[in-house]
């Protein structure tokens, strides 16, 4: 299917024509929020945390009293909706944040009703011996409080809450600013066929008007028993240090290693499709890559094979001078957020070059001092770094994760140099032979979740990640053996 902005425009066009402005409680609508009431309270969509976190409890509690039936069957709801409705939303998406690439968009919202986990990962576990039985059973939380990111706005609210409510939990998201308003439509949405057909309201609510101040309220609220994090580091500080018990899906600078025994031409077509999903937004693509001096060449030539476009060093320096920029007291290198996410043709024209724009990556060799290797840039440009061997790239590659343990590929047909690089690197997605995504189970196995929790340990999130433990015991009877 082929994008483009006229496209985009009239379907997002048609969808807030059908849908209108966001309802209040008393019938009339809310455009901004000095013309909402202090809490809109329908179908999710409220204006401050003390009303949001409130109706969240109510759903939680009537959640709690159903069946695992409902849980099912409102997992169903959000599933069905992400597929059926996965192009309007994600072009909706792609129109307000204006970051990645539309068929991706779509995508994401499409396999997250395919393949997020519900129910059926539950785990329960049974002891019996001569004193009798214990049974070990997953418990919900209660109300989550959410963060969600620019990058992946519905699709992160998506995969959460399937797992959360798998697990019995309500959830109140506070979306990223610039994603705000797909989310509360997509909120909308999934609450309006849960009310309808199960018959619960505000089992997810979002503030539709999201700032600093209302994350802060929904750390601090007394009925928020859990924070979940998708986001950068200090926001991650910031739920680490609320009191609560915290999960958090930090950032990722995800190496490449492509050592002399390599498929070059497969790993050049691996680090393309990797590298320019969703336009390198997402925080497990491949950043930068590490190739043993002996088989460099070939691999340059592998990429350019495969269709990726090779910049010159000078050319180089122009992109940098506009993608790089630098931030806070110290003056470290960032991403220029004029230039995350955007296609691969932008960059090039960034760099003084004209290419395509079905282009998908454009790429260089630096050294390994460049601000491209180190920081941890969200757009389809992948720097290429010489290593006299593969010892020498896997301590590179160890080195630009900057310890995040999240994410890293290698390309080998050495299983011992696999095996030396994972020891090494330790990170919470390990993927040889393949796209950085196939980790996630777009094009490899495994079930799809955009929360991978590295910096507090529980990896991809699914809905045991959302749960706590109870163990209930009979002692001395009900062992009939």
């Amino acid at each position: 299917m082929q994008f483009d902005e006229n496209l985009i425009r009239n379907v997002v066009s048609q969808v807030l024509a059908e849908v209108g402005p966001m309802p209040t409680t008393d019938g009339s609508v809310a455009l901004r929020p000095d013309s909402a009431p202090a809490s809109a309270g329908q179908h999710g969509i409220f204006y401050d945390a003390e009303s949001a976190v409130a109706a969240a409890r109510e759903a939680f509690e009537q959640l709690r009293r159903g069946t695992m039936e409902d849980r099912k069957q409102i997992i169903e709801i959000i599933r069905r909706i992400s597929i059926a409705q996965c192009e309007e939303l994600g072009l909706m998406e792609m129109d307000e944040t204006q970051v990645g690439r539309p068929e991706h968009k779509i995508e994401k919202l499409r396999t997250l009703g395919e393949r997020s986990p519900g129910v059926e990962m539950l785990e329960t576990k049974a002891f019996s011996g001569d004193h009798g039985l214990a049974i070990i059973e997953r418990a919900p939380f209660g109300v989550i409080a959410a963060i969600t990111p620019v990058t992946h706005s519905l699709p992160t609210i998506t995969g959460n809450a399937v797992s959360m409510i798998a697990g019995g939990n309500a959830v109140v998201v506070n979306p990223h600013p610039s994603g705000k308003r797909v989310a509360a439509e997509g909120v909308r949405r999934f609450n309006e066929a849960i009310y309808r057909e199960v018959g619960i309201d505000n089992l997810i609510c979002v503030i539709a008007e999201p700032t600093l101040e209302s994350a802060d309220a929904l750390f601090k609220h007394r009925d928020v028993a859990l924070i979940c994090v998708t986001g950068g580091p200090a926001v991650g500080r910031a739920a680490l240090n609320s009191g609560k018990r915290a999960i958090v899906a930090g950032p990722g600078n995800p190496p490449v290693v492509i050592d002399e025994t390599a498929d070059l031409d497969n790993a050049a077509r691996c680090i393309i499709q990797g590298a320019s999903y969703d336009n390198n937004l997402l925080c497990i693509a491949e950043k930068e890559v590490f190739v043993v001096e002996s088989v460099f060449d070939a691999m340059m030539e592998a990429m350019r094979r495969a269709g990726a476009v090779q910049l010159n060093a000078a050319q180089i320096d122009a992109l940098t001078a506009k993608a790089i920029t630098t931030a806070g007291d110290d003056h470290h290198h960032v991403a220029a957020k004029e230039l995350i996410g955007k296609n691969a043709s932008v960059l090039a024209a960034a760099a003084g070059v004209q290419v395509p724009d079905s282009t998908e990556l454009v790429f260089g060799e630096t050294d390994e001092n460049h601000p491209f290797v180190s920081v941890e840039q969200m757009m389809p440009f992948v720097p290429f770094v010489r290593a006299r061997d593969v010892d020498h790239a896997i301590a590179l590659a160890k080195h630009y994760e900057h310890g995040f343990r999240h994410t890293a590929i290698i390309h080998s047909r050495n299983v011992r140099n696999m095996t030396k690089m994972g020891r090494e690197l330790d990170t919470t997605l390990y993927i040889k032979n393949g796209p950085s995504m196939a980790s996630l189970g777009l094009g490899g196995e495994g079930y799809l979740s955009f929360s991978i929790a590295g910096p507090t340990g529980e990896g991809v999130t699914n809905p045991n990640t959302f749960t706590r433990e109870r163990r209930c015991s009979m002692i001395d009877e009900l062992r009939v053996i």
